[in-house]
């Protein structure tokens, strides 16, 4: 039979059901003088065993709230807060067990005090102690000690690469524009010397914010490194026009880059997109027959293949086709990227002018008081030049984006020299390495052949968003820069 929960007085008093709600008004108040320790329990089993109908029952009777239930709630709360730490949500769910826990291994980690001998718990406050110390000026060594000889790194670096299955015939042209100076390690400062804190007392560090992750500070000079390696490895032939290329112009190339700027600017694409485009489809072309038909196709592809490795959201197929006024279909375009991908490998990435141009705008901007927008705009201008001309092919990435800077620091600013001692630090080149870049660029600037290209000419002449640098020109440069 089922036992029934009655209270009874002491006189004749009939019996009355005791509820939960009425039990938990009672509690509330202190009045139950006649509960008896079998109904105690009783209470306690029925309670455990039935939670949905406590549930019921609170929801439906309006009586006072438990004060247990409450003071349980807020110790449980207390642990709660905006900072999750792994298994925080466990833990916040038995705030009891974790106080009894940590007062436990309180009590335990006490005894264990007691228990070492003042001998030794000296000699570990000791050996804390030294560790810190250790902590605290080991960055400092790091940074003082850390410096590059490229001499005995390149050699090393170069053949991981051919063991990583990269040609021979990349390599072989390597020395396609590169000065001269590099060749040898320079004395003080530059790539090949001290990375991080030079000798020489002109030189900025630009590297010295490191509280602000977006820089990597501390990492940038091992990445730009590693760049000046992968530039070298990974650059289109400079001649694949008179090799491989027999349909094909170097003016349709031109052409085809000039109307790639234009699509560019159409779906507001970031200019790394444009610099990694045009790396893919001269490095397509470096080892691969195409016929001028099907050139405009490469173009598409090689922009939506760099549009999905730049972009956040990369125009669809549809809409590559679409630019080309249906010249193409879906499939086609597919087909190709299949094959251009193939081709690399799906290993997309490759330095740009674009790539070092970041570094070496922040080293010329290092001797403003406020940063230049103009210098800025003018040497991106410059860089986006040099896509069109076949010719600059023949220099690597980083001497592009040195003469673009060289350059734009000329035509704005004739009364100082547009080279220093920072920039020659972080770019290693010497203004005399820059010449002949520097001069083709500004044949460029000037466009004394009389290009008819003039999509990047139209774009930087926008007030707004370039401040018209693009009708800027530069004074004849005199042989004293260099």
């Amino acid at each position: 039979m089922r036992e029934k929960n009655l209270v009874t007085a002491k006189g004749q008093e009939p019996t009355i059901p005791l509820t939960r709600a009425r039990a938990a008004a009672f509690l509330a108040s202190g009045k139950l003088p006649y509960l008896k320790a079998p109904i105690q329990q009783n209470q306690k089993r029925t309670f455990r065993g039935n939670p949905k109908g406590a549930d019921l029952d609170e929801n439906s009777n309006h009586a006072p709230t438990d004060a247990c239930l409450q003071r349980k709630r807020r110790v449980v709360l207390q642990d709660v807060s905006n900072i999750c730490h792994k298994g925080s949500f466990r833990s916040c769910l038995n705030a009891t067990k974790i106080q009894a826990k940590n007062s436990k291994l309180a009590k335990n980690s006490r005894a264990n005090i007691s228990k070492v001998g003042p001998s030794d718990a000296t000699e570990g406050l000791q050996f804390q102690a030294d560790a810190k110390a250790n902590l605290l000026q080991e960055p400092k060594s790091k940074e003082v000690r850390s410096s590059t000889n490229f001499e005995e790194k390149v050699p090393l670096q170069l053949s991981s690469i051919r063991d990583c299955g990269i040609g021979d015939h990349l390599l072989e042209y390597q020395s396609f524009g590169v000065p001269s100076h590099p060749q040898s390690p320079p004395k003080k400062g530059g790539f090949y010397g001290d990375i991080i804190i030079s000798s020489n007392p002109d030189v900025i560090d630009i590297d010295a914010d490191y509280m602000e992750p977006q820089l990597c500070s501390v990492y940038a000079p091992d990445i730009y490194n590693n760049l000046r390696v992968a530039e070298l490895a990974r650059r289109p032939y400079p001649n694949f026009m008179e090799t491989m290329q027999r349909d094909i112009t170097q003016s349709m190339r031109g052409i085809l880059v000039d109307w790639l700027v234009e699509v560019s600017e159409e779906y507001k694409l970031v200019s790394d997109t444009l610099y990694l485009t045009v790396y893919l489809v001269d490095s397509f072309l470096t080892q691969n027959y195409i016929e001028r038909q099907r050139l405009q196709l490469l173009g598409i592809t090689c922009m939506l293949i760099a549009s999905k490795y730049e972009e956040i959201c990369a125009p669809h197929v549809e809409e590559f086709c679409l630019i080309t006024d249906n010249t193409y279909t879906r499939e086609e375009v597919l087909e190709l990227e299949i094959q251009v991908l193939k081709y690399f490998g799906f290993q997309l990435f490759a330095p740009t002018a674009k790539t070092f141009l970041r570094r070496f705008l922040r080293a010329a901007q290092a001797s403003y008081k406020t940063p230049s927008l103009e210098m800025e705009y003018l040497s991106n201008y410059l860089a986006e030049l040099s896509l069109i001309d076949y010719g600059f092919l023949n220099f690597l990435p980083s001497v592009i984006a040195s003469s673009a800077v060289f350059l734009a620091r000329w035509t704005l600013d004739q009364s100082n020299h547009p080279w220093n001692p920072t920039l020659e630090h972080y770019t290693s080149y010497n203004s005399s390495d820059l010449k002949t870049t520097v001069i083709a660029m500004q044949d460029l600037q000037l466009n004394t052949n009389g290009c008819p290209l003039s999509a990047i000419r139209m774009k930087y002449r926008q007030q707004k968003q370039f401040k018209s640098v693009a009708a800027l020109s530069s004074p004849k440069l005199l042989e004293t820069l260099f």
